[in-house]
C-alpha cells in the first residue's frame, strides 16, 4: 500500500450543504441541491411550462387537421359556401377547448369547482366505511391512531379538523395508488403545506405547537401510508440499493488512516460509542415514519461526534464529522440506504430537511453516500493499482501488527487479526507464483519460436536436395543386347596330354 505523503482529508464546505438557489435551507442531492420550497417552486414552474407547450402544440396540430379535413371534404366550387359553416365549427370547437381548459386549472373557489369538490368528499365519505386503509390496520397503526387522536383532543375545534382532514387525506391518497411516486410525494408535501398554513391562521395556534402538530400529523398518515410509498415497485430504489450495498461490499478494505478519520477505536470508550453509531444507522430501517428515520441519523450523528471528542480530547469539527460518518456507513452498511434516503426526502415534513440539526445530518449522509459511490484512489490517496488490487481482492492493506495490540484486546479480534494477516500472505504468495508460472509459460513460447526460426533459417540457407538413383552396370557375361559388336564370351578348352 503506498500512501502518498500529503494526505489531503475529505473536506466538504459548509456553503455546499445550503440550497443553491441561495434562500439559506438546507439542500437535498434528490432535490438537485434545492432546499424543499425552491424545489417546488422549480418543479411547478417546469410543470406549467410543459403544459403550456403541450397545450400550444395541441392546437397547431388540431389547426392543421381541421384545414386538411376542409382541403379534402369540399370541392374548389362549394367551398365558398361551407366555409361559414367550417369557420362557425372552429369557433365553437375553440371556445369548447379552452372552456374545458379553464375547468380544469380554474381556481377551487367558483361555483361550479366547488359542487365537484363537494361531490367528491361526499364520494370519499361514503367509500371510507370500505376502504380498505380503515378496515385492515395493524397494532402499531391502531397504537397510533389512538395517540394522535389523544393528542388532538386540547386542540378543540382545531383537533376534530385536523383529524377530518387526515381522514381525508387518506382516502385520496389510496385513490391516487396509480400515479407515480413524485406526483404523490408532492400531493403529500401540498397537504403538509395547507394544515401548517391552517394552524398558523385560521386557527391562530403558536409556532411550537405547531411543530408538535405536524410531527403527530406525519406520524399517523405515515404509519397508515408507509407499505404502500416505501421502496416501490414503479421506481429504481430497490436497484439503487443493491447498487450501493455491493459497492460498500467492494470497499471493505478502507481503513480509518485512509479516510483520515480522528477516531481511534482502541480506546474502550471510543469502540463503544462507534458501536452505538453504527447500530442507530442500522435501526433506521425498522422505522416507518420519516421523522423517527431522521431521529436515527440525528442519534448516530451525536455518537460520532462523541467519539470525535473523546478522541481527540477537543471539541469536533465538521471537518472530523464527514469522513468519519463516511467510515461509519462503510462499516455498518446499512439495509436499503437509498430507499431510506427517498423515502424521507419525497414523504418527511419539508421543514424539518430544511432547518435545524436534523437537515444538517440528513444532508451530511447524502453527501455520504454520494462519496461512497463515486470514491476512487485519489479520494484515498492511493495509487491506481493498489486501488484495483483491493477493490479486485488480489491484495489488503496491511492489518495492525501484534506488537501496537493493546493489553486488553479481545482474544479472538486478535485472533481476526492473525487470520487475516496469514490470508493476506497467502495471497501475497500465490500472486507471486501465478507471476512467475506465466513468466515461465511466455519463456517456453519464446524459446519454441526461437528454436523453429533458427531452424527455418538453417533449410533456407542450406536447401536438401536429391538426386535420383544412377542405373545398375550390366554383367560382362550377359548378352549385350544393344552393341552385337562385341567378340562372344571365352569357352573353355580341353587338351590332350
Amino acid at each position: 500500500m503506498s500512501l502518498k505523503s500529503e494526505r489531503r482529508g475529505i473536506h466538504v464546505d459548509q456553503s455546499e450543504l445550503l440550497c443553491k438557489k441561495g434562500c439559506g435551507y438546507y439542500g437535498n442531492p434528490g432535490w438537485q441541491g434545492f432546499c424543499s420550497k425552491c424545489w417546488r417552486e422549480e418543479y411547478q414552474k417546469a410543470r406549467q411550462k410543459q403544459i403550456q407547450e403541450d397545450w400550444e402544440l395541441a392546437e397547431r396540430l388540431q389547426r392543421e387537421e381541421e384545414e386538411a379535413y376542409a382541403s379534402t371534404q369540399h370541392p374548389q366550387g362549394a367551398q365558398s359556401l361551407t366555409f361559414s359553416k367550417f369557420e362557425e365549427k372552429k369557433t365553437n370547437e375553440k371556445s369548447r377547448k379552452v372552456t374545458t381548459v379553464k375547468k380544469f386549472f380554474g381556481a377551487s373557489s367558483r361555483a361550479g369547482s366547488k359542487k365537484v369538490l363537494a361531490g367528491k368528499l361526499r364520494e370519499v365519505q361514503e367509500t371510507k366505511a370500505a376502504s380498505p386503509i380503515s378496515r385492515q390496520v395493524s397494532v402499531e397503526t391502531d397504537r397510533v391512531s389512538k395517540d394522535f387522536i389523544e393528542f388532538l383532543k386540547p386542540y378543540h375545534k382545531a383537533g376534530q379538523e385536523i383529524y377530518k382532514q387526515c381522514k381525508l387525506f387518506l382516502e385520496a391518497m389510496h385513490h391516487k395508488r396509480e400515479l407515480s411516486i413524485e406526483e404523490q410525494s408532492e400531493y403529500t408535501q401540498d397537504f403538509y403545506q395547507n394544515v401548517a398554513d391552517k394552524l398558523h391562521a385560521r386557527w391562530k395556534v403558536p409556532p411550537e405547537k405547531v411543530e408538535m402538530a405536524m410531527d403527530q400529523i406525519e406520524k399517523y398518515i405515515m404509519t397508515r401510508l408507509y407499505k404502500h410509498v416505501f421502496c416501490p415497485e414503479t421506481t429504481e430504489d430497490e436497484k439503487k440499493d443493491l447498487a450501493v450495498q455491493r459497492r460498500i461490499r467492494a470497499l471493505h478494505w478502507v481503513t480509518p488512516q485512509m479516510l483520515c478519520v480522528p477516531v481511534n477505536e482502541e480506546i474502550p470508550e471510543v469502540s463503544d460509542v462507534v458501536v452505538k453509531a453504527i447500530t442507530d444507522i442500522i435501526e433506521m430501517d425498522s422505522k416507518r415514519v420519516p421523522r423517527d428515520k431522521l431521529a436515527c441519523i440525528t442519534s448516530c450523528s451525536k455518537h460520532i461526534f462523541t467519539a470525535i471528542r473523546t478522541t481527540k480530547d477537543e471539541p469536533a469539527s465538521a471537518d472530523d464529522f464527514l469522513p468519519t460518518l463516511i467510515y461509519i456507513v462503510l462499516k455498518g452498511n446499512p439495509p436499503r440506504l437509498q430507499s431510506n434516503i427517498q423515502y424521507i426526502t419525497r414523504f418527511c415534513n419539508p421543514s424539518r430537511l430544511m432547518t435545524g440539526e436534523d437537515g444538517y445530518y440528513f444532508t451530511n449522509l447524502c453527501c455520504a453516500v454520494a462519496f461512497i459511490e463515486k470514491l476512487d484512489a485519489q479520494s484515498l490517496n492511493l495509487s491506481q493499482e493498489d486501488f484495483d488490487r483491493y477493490m479486485s481482492g488480489q491484495a489488503s492493506p496491511k492489518k495492525q501488527e501484534a506488537e501496537n495490540w493493546s493489553a486488553d484486546m479481545c482474544v479472538g479480534v486478535r485472533q481476526m487479526y492473525r487470520n487475516l494477516d496469514l490470508l493476506s500472505q497467502l495471497n501475497e504468495q500465490q500472486e507471486r507464483i501465478m507471476n512467475e508460472a506465466k513468466k515461465l509459460e511466455r519463456d517456453l513460447i519464446d524459446w519454441t519460436d526461437g528454436v523453429a526460426k533458427e531452424v527455418q533459417e538453417i533449410v533456407e540457407k542450406y536447401p536438401l536436395e536429391i538426386k535420383p538413383p544412377n542405373p545398375a552396370l550390366a554383367a560382362i557375361d550377359s548378352e549385350n543386347v544393344e552393341n552385337d559388336k562385341l567378340p562372344p564370351p571365352l569357352q573353355p578348352q580341353v587338351y590332350a596330354g
